[in-house]
């Protein structure tokens, strides 16, 4: 699997990376455990979880395979702190000392010393940034996090970031796909001109653009759950699917899979370091991993790219 440096920093990674969102929830230990060989095998190294995900136990489920599958130094680490759950709710808090207490428990959970690549969830608008900033700043300067960047902020919050952290912010995560095109407008901007590398989670749109959708909602989607539906229902309105098909289109014009196309893509538009893709099964990143991203025509990608993206 091909690797490169995320933005300007020298943090190497691959061009598709493990989301686990699901692990400890949707999949379980047995099948997150398949997931992982798999994609190690296919020359993989970076996993992606959160202390939100599963409310800690992804990141357990990614500790327990640390060390026994694979040796801690020959993965790229990456997790989340900011957003969890009190009561059942989700709350934010970017406070330092929230953020703190994740890291420290997140990498407890994990079994390792320190991380690879820590993020802020999200902007916390209640509190200073500055502070949230310092939380960073101590994690890098205490050897808990080699790298630090941050998730889902809009490009006039990533810049503003930038310019009072004293540590490079050397990622962003934002959601970026053939239908939610919304970083292209400023974070994806903000980002070159900062030299942060951009890291897109769901860049098959949730699951949309592989085209499953299509013929109606499989019962085994997550359309189709009561906990998840809601997280896909944004993409199944009538302008989303007018680019699904549009996608079917192309792809049935150069052999291939709507995945296959909806992944190059993403890949192949300026700005985008690594894709993480979030599979619930075995088989679902089996056929990820067999779509190698490849090269479009040039006429494909404009193609594409002239299709009208859904507001956000």
């Amino acid at each position: 699997m091909e690797h490169k440096r995320l933005g300007s920093s020298g943090l190497k990674v691959p061009r598709l990376s493990l989301g686990t969102m699901a692990w400890g929830e949707e999949t379980n230990e047995e099948s997150a455990g398949l997931m992982l060989r798999k994609y190690l095998d296919a020359g993989g190294t970076l996993i992606d979880t959160a202390a939100l995900y599963a409310d800690g136990n992804s990141e357990a489920i990614v500790g327990s395979f640390l060390g026994e599958m694979v040796p801690r130094q020959e993965v790229t680490l990456v997790s989340k702190a900011g957003v969890g759950l009190r009561k059942g709710e989700r709350e934010v808090d970017a406070s330092r000392g929230a953020m703190l207490r994740s890291l420290d428990a997140s990498l407890a959970r994990l079994g390792t010393d320190y991380l690879d690549l820590w993020l802020v969830h999200t902007w916390d608008a209640q509190v200073p940034l500055e502070e949230t900033l310092s939380a960073l700043e101590y994690a890098v300067a205490s050897g808990r996090a080699r790298y630090v960047g941050v998730s889902n902020y809009a490009g006039w919050q990533l810049a503003r970031a930038a310019c009072l952290s004293r540590v490079p912010l050397v990622a962003i995560q934002s959601e970026y796909s053939l239908v939610r095109r919304t970083a292209e407008r400023e974070v994806i901007p903000a980002a070159a001109a900062l030299g942060t590398g951009v890291m897109a989670w769901s860049p098959l749109g949730r699951g949309v653009l592989t085209g499953k959708y299509r013929g109606g909602t499989p019962a085994d989607s997550r359309g189709a759950s009561e906990t998840r539906a809601g997280y896909v229902a944004p993409y199944l309105g009538p302008r989303p699917s007018r680019i699904v098909d549009a996608l079917a289109t192309a792809a049935r014009g150069l052999d291939a899979e709507p995945l296959d196309l909806a992944l190059s893509w993403a890949l192949q538009q300026p700005g985008i370091d690594t894709a993480v893709v979030g599979p619930r099964t075995p088989a679902q990143l089996e056929q990820i991993l067999k779509s190698v991203p490849r090269r479009m025509p040039a006429e494909i990608v404009s193609a594409l790219n002239d299709i009208p993206a859904p507001p956000a």
